[in-house]
């Protein structure tokens, strides 16, 4: 069964795409910017603080479906920037612990609105 999933806590969706999308015990969560959900505007141009901002964004959006960050099997991490994979992997990390989930991180030509990190997840209940 195809569900949509969303919150307030977590920026309303930019195009024609759900926040996250439940089928069966599956959490398929669409890529997070670091937009501020109350504002809707980047909460800074600095990767680091943009990389925590897209993490707390994946978090309200599991907590909405009753998960957190250890739920997550796999991750997707898109950059306008390989230079900057040190520091948005050390943010990363600092929400996980092990077993860490499945990953790929590629740096893309452009990301929406100009962001430096989106991060997309995909989360299993149980």
């Amino acid at each position: 069964m195809f569900k949509p999933l969303s919150t307030n806590q977590a920026p309303a969706a930019i195009g024609p795409y759900s926040q996250a999308v439940e089928v069966d015990n599956l959490l398929f969560i669409s890529g997070q910017i670091p937009l501020n959900p109350e504002t809707m505007e980047f909460v800074s141009e600095d990767v680091k603080e943009q990389t925590e901002q897209v993490m707390k964004n994946i978090g309200a959006i599991l907590k909405e479906a009753g998960l957190d960050y250890k739920n997550i099997v796999k991750a997707g991490i898109f950059l306008d920037s390989m230079d900057d994979f040190a520091v948005v992997n050390e943010v990363y990390a600092s929400f996980l612990s092990e077993p860490y989930p499945a990953r790929a991180a590629v740096e893309v030509a452009k990301l929406p609105k100009g962001a430096k990190v989106e991060i997309e997840v995909i989360a299993v209940k149980g």
